[in-house]
């Protein structure tokens, strides 16, 4: 792995340990509404992808539209866990801690809406370190698989995408990082290491302590 001249985070289980959660609730709301999703299933099918495309995906299901207040109320219901449950992933602060005493600009690149990062990364802490550095889906035309949201970071931190490396814990996020042209570290909280390493992952890392020393190397 060359050297980083930045590194952009995925959200949703990389900084905050809110994946887990977020597709229990999505479950839930499926089954609610007629989709026999298991939580396993909701991680399968949609980890990584936008909301929006999320949605589409479900509709096509069901054949017809969600409950109009579906979001609104996925949102209330995955809130109100978050503020009873939900930390920061552990050891990220630590990695944080090395990019900054390196001077390695970073940032966050996510499927999700600025109002949930703000609220997911206020409740564990992190919005301070991260302010100011936050690129959503919701921005670009197209979410993960493509690429659009990478390269709107890296834009943003004014570093080209060859030189960032990209850590990510959903096979889509693999994908739209290389198709960015970047390198990708896979952090396998939900997915398979051997998965990741498939959908070319340049390394995988099972803790944020291995991230950290693959970070540290280069």
């Amino acid at each position: 792995m060359a050297a980083a001249g930045a590194v952009i985070f995925d959200c949703d289980g990389v900084l905050v340990d809110s994946e887990r959660l977020m597709n229990r609730e999505f479950s839930a709301m499926l089954n609610e509404i007629g989709l026999p999703y298991s939580a396993e299933e909701t991680t399968r099918r949609f980890m990584g992808r936008s909301m929006k495309s999320c949605m589409q995906i479900v509709e096509a299901e069901l054949g017809r539209p969600a409950p109009d207040d579906f979001l609104q109320v996925l949102d209330r219901r995955a809130y109100a866990v978050f503020e009873r449950d939900l930390v920061a992933v552990e050891g990220v602060e630590a990695v944080l801690d090395l990019l900054d005493r390196a001077r390695t600009p970073y940032a966050v690149a996510s499927s999700g809406s600025h109002e949930k990062m703000r609220k997911t990364l206020g409740i564990t802490g992190l919005l301070p370190r991260l302010e100011g550095r936050i690129t959503s889906a919701t921005e670009v035309a197209h979410g993960k698989p493509a690429p659009d949201v990478f390269l709107l970071a890296a834009e943003r931190l004014a570093v080209p995408p060859g030189n960032c490396i990209v850590i990510e814990d959903s096979l889509l996020g693999i994908e739209a990082a290389l198709a960015a042209g970047m390198q990708v570290i896979g952090y396998p909280a939900m997915v398979g290491a051997a998965d990741m390493i498939a959908a070319g992952a340049t390394h995988v890392a099972s803790t944020m302590a291995a991230v950290q020393e693959l970070l540290a190397a280069k």
